[in-house]
């Protein structure tokens, strides 16, 4: 049986009181693209900021590639990891934000490099010829020496796609990708993350508001209330036939408003 890429087993975040996420279990397999679907407060970004390890979790282990994330083994057992071991792993997964986060004062091929340098060793020459390679993959090698000040939306969020890919991540997560984008940018990123999904042995993880390209992309789509997954499957099964009542009422609310 084939290792899941990404498992949480039984996890639980808590802020105070409220509990943002409730023992969550679910496993997503090597190259599987999963859409995590659901109303704001659902718990949906939680998942992906905690696999960033922005989050700590409360209770439950999360696993990549095989390996314990949040914990490491020691002597027999495993205890909460040390922020080398957290460093190591967390290698493994990229992250794309709703707002770019680019570094404002390198251009668009400096950006790109910065991390291969600094964190995975990279002389200069390999770093720049890795980003420019990137950069053309994303539509932008005619931008590479601009500043985020002189692209478009649409641009900036391809530059930060080919940052995070940059660091050769074998799981990439995108977070509401084109929410911070005008109508008429949004197609050229959701592009880019197709032929991504497309030439790429990559597992993914969206959350998303774009319920055609959910539909499209995903492999599976998972739906999320309170904290929990209420209902998983393929996407025509979810969009098509909910089983779940939360369900039903999500998606009608929200294809209504599209």
């Amino acid at each position: 049986m084939t290792t899941p890429m990404v498992k949480f087993e039984n996890v639980t975040k808590r802020y105070g009181a409220l509990t943002v996420l409730d023992s969550l279990n679910l496993e997503i397999a090597p190259d599987e693209k999963v859409a995590i679907i659901g109303p704001s407060g659902s718990g949906k970004t939680t998942v992906l900021r905690m696999l960033m390890t922005l989050e700590r979790i409360n209770d439950g282990i999360i696993y990549v590639d095989g390996e314990p994330l949040t914990h490491m083994p020691k002597n027999g057992r495993l205890v909460p990891a040390d922020e080398r071991y957290l460093r190591r792993v967390r290698g493994k997964i990229g992250m794309v934000f709703q707002h770019f986060n680019l570094f404002p004062h390198m251009s668009a091929l400096r950006n790109c490099m910065e991390a291969p340098i600094h964190v995975l060793g990279l002389s200069r020459q390999e770093a720049e010829q890795r980003a420019a390679e990137l950069l053309d993959m994303v539509g932008l090698s005619d931008k590479k020496h601009q500043y985020p000040s002189q692209l478009s939306g649409g641009q900036q969020q391809r530059v930060a796609i080919a940052r995070a890919l940059a660091m050769r991540p074998k799981v990439m997560l995108f977070d509401e990708v084109t929410s911070a984008l005008d109508p008429e940018l949004v197609g050229e990123v959701l592009n880019v993350i197709r032929k991504l999904g497309k030439e790429h042995n990559l597992t993914m993880l969206m959350v998303t508001h774009q319920m055609g390209f959910a539909k499209e992309f995903a492999d599976r789509v998972c739906f999320f209330y309170g904290g929990q997954i209420v209902e998983s499957g393929r996407p025509e099964e979810i969009f098509s036939a909910p089983k779940e009542e939360r369900t039903r009422q999500f998606l009608s609310a929200v294809l209504e408003a599209s």
